[in-house]
């Protein structure tokens, strides 16, 4: 289990390589009026060069649609494989999925909170450098990654059943979860800067090893309790982590 453990930790470090220092930025383009109010919402507090106003002439991480549709534009977007977000008074957006419109009600601002939940969503592997430079996007995206390696260690702790093959695979996904929401929360992604937090995680790795295979000797399907296990430990450890990179800043 050691053996296997430490390779799961080094393939950890070698994908830790794709999590992205630096990124493009996010554009915000359509009503000319309300263009600038939420360009300046989502720079709050962070790099003023990672928001973009008008139709991105280059590649931008994601783009977000404010009000009615510009065909040409959008489809644009959509063939350079640029997520979308539509800011919308309840009507549909062509090429923009419904789950990543953004309803606005007159009168009450600008909803910032829900454009950054569905950017977060979208933005993909992205999300954390993006977040490390607009602050706007942090809660939203630690979020997203916290619910996102939940779901995958669930699938993994209920489907694998042979030996200790699921503790790597839980492991690596919780290493990867470390760095990730490091850098989402304004930190530093080295490595080795993160050893703490990723000894934290292979420590309770064990333990929930240990736990599940308790709970095994009751007279449920092993299945649901190697898959619950791995859903609290996995959200156990995303909370811990969210709460320690809160306090660091």
């Amino acid at each position: 289990m050691n053996k296997a453990l430490a390779f799961s930790v080094y393939r950890a470090m070698n994908q830790l390589r794709s999590i992205p220092a630096r990124h493009a930025p996010i554009a915000v383009a359509g009503a000319p009026q309300l263009v600038p109010l939420l360009a300046k919402e989502l720079r709050a507090g962070g790099d003023p060069a990672a928001v973009v106003e008008g139709v991105p002439t280059r590649h931008v991480a994601a783009l977000v649609w404010v009000g009615p549709a510009d065909e040409g534009a959008l489809r644009s977007a959509t063939k350079a494989g640029t997520p979308i977000v539509g800011l919308t008074e309840g009507e549909s957006l062509p090429y923009v999925l419904d789950t990543n419109l953004v309803r606005a009600h007159p009168g009450r601002g600008l909803p910032v909170e829900e454009i950054a939940a569905a950017l977060a969503r979208g933005l993909g592997g992205d999300a954390p450098a993006v977040a490390a430079s607009l602050p706007v996007l942090r809660r939203a995206v630690v979020a997203t990654l916290i619910g996102r390696s939940v779901r995958q260690n669930g699938i993994i702790g209920a489907t694998v059943f042979l030996g200790t093959g699921d503790l790597p695979a839980l492991t690596l996904n919780q290493a990867l979860l470390t760095v990730r929401m490091a850098v989402a929360s304004g930190r530093d992604g080295d490595v080795g800067k993160l050893w703490p937090e990723l000894a934290g995680v292979v420590g309770a790795g064990f333990a929930l090893r240990r736990f599940a295979r308790r709970l095994e000797l009751l007279p449920v399907p092993r299945f649901a309790i190697r898959g619950g296990v791995a859903v609290a430990g996995t959200w156990a450890v995303g909370e811990a982590l969210k709460a320690r990179f809160d306090g660091a800043r």
